[in-house]
């Protein structure tokens, strides 16, 4: 199910697509700092198709002055496959608008692929590639336990997930539990006040929601992983020991080493988390979509 890492180098360009861009919407609080967009396209291409957990890439304009044509970039399918209007396969990705600072000059720097999307308007056109990558699998036992566990827009993913869960796979009985963690209350995407696409399955009795928040979100502390897992430990070790329990993980890929020291602390060892971890990996019920 999960493949070898890959250098964006690696990724196949040369099929490209031309998407329209329906709609731009900020889905962070203006409050925010984090200006995070759901942007919707349509794509020329009637044999373009994905499924849920792949990803586009998008080929922002490059610098020709320093031999670069294009600049790409990855981002998650933000929802389940659909036609536009027009009949044209529509997707939709999460953005979050990026800067950084240079680590010899000291300067600060727009990212180029998120800004080249953020500032994009509906009836704009820009080139697609992809999809890629190999898609959480809903697993053939409709009795299975299901840990999704996320950051930022790596909620993306799992909003496609959940929703296919229970619109689609209607007779799913195993347990969903959804972990999203996120600097503050406003950086939670599709799970804020103005829009919290999880709330229609809180009444599902298999489907449960925890939120992790930085306990200083002005500062750099990470995200309280170990609060919000270590609650609900020895329920999950538990969950975690059964053959017919997935974790799938979609965020930051220093989401890795933070989950493995909590969960060391919820297995009560390091060496005993490895070994289980390993386990779930080889029966590939355990998937990383990091970035």
């Amino acid at each position: 199910m999960s493949e070898q890492v890959k250098l964006l180098a690696d990724y196949d360009i040369e099929t490209r697509y031309e998407a329209h861009v329906v709609s731009s919407e900020r889905i962070t609080s203006e409050e925010s700092e984090d200006e995070v967009r759901e942007i919707v396209l349509d794509v020329d291409g009637a044999n373009f198709s994905f499924r849920i957990g792949q990803s586009i890439g998008v080929l922002a304009p490059g610098s020709p002055e320093f031999g670069q044509e294009h600049h790409f970039r990855l981002y998650s399918v933000a929802d389940l496959p659909e036609r536009g209007e027009s009949g044209k396969p529509r997707i939709k990705i999460c953005v979050r608008r990026c800067t950084y600072i240079d680590e010899y000059s000291g300067e600060k720097y727009d990212g180029v692929a998120s800004n080249y999307l953020c500032d994009l308007t509906a009836g704009e056109t820009l080139a697609i590639t992809g999809p890629y990558g190999l898609p959480f699998e809903v697993p053939e036992e409709r009795d299975a336990n299901l840990i999704l566990i996320g950051t930022g827009t790596g909620i993306a993913p799992f909003r496609a997930f959940v929703k296919h869960l229970y619109r689609e796979a209607t007779d799913w009985k195993g347990r969903v539990w959804l972990f999203y963690g996120a600097k503050s209350g406003l950086e939670l995407l599709y799970m804020n006040e103005k829009r919290n696409d999880f709330s229609q399955y809180y009444d599902e009795e298999t489907f449960e929601a925890f939120q992790a928040l930085s306990p200083r979100p002005s500062w750099a502390d990470p995200i309280a992983w170990d609060q919000v897992i270590a609650e609900r430990g020895a329920e999950l070790w538990k969950m975690l020991g059964d053959p017919k329990t997935h974790v799938y993980v979609a965020g930051l890929e220093e989401m890795r080493d933070e989950l493995d020291a909590v969960f060391a602390g919820v297995a009560g060892s390091k060496e005993k988390w490895q070994r289980r971890k390993a386990e779930l990996m080889a029966g590939k019920r355990w998937v990383e979509l990091l970035y």
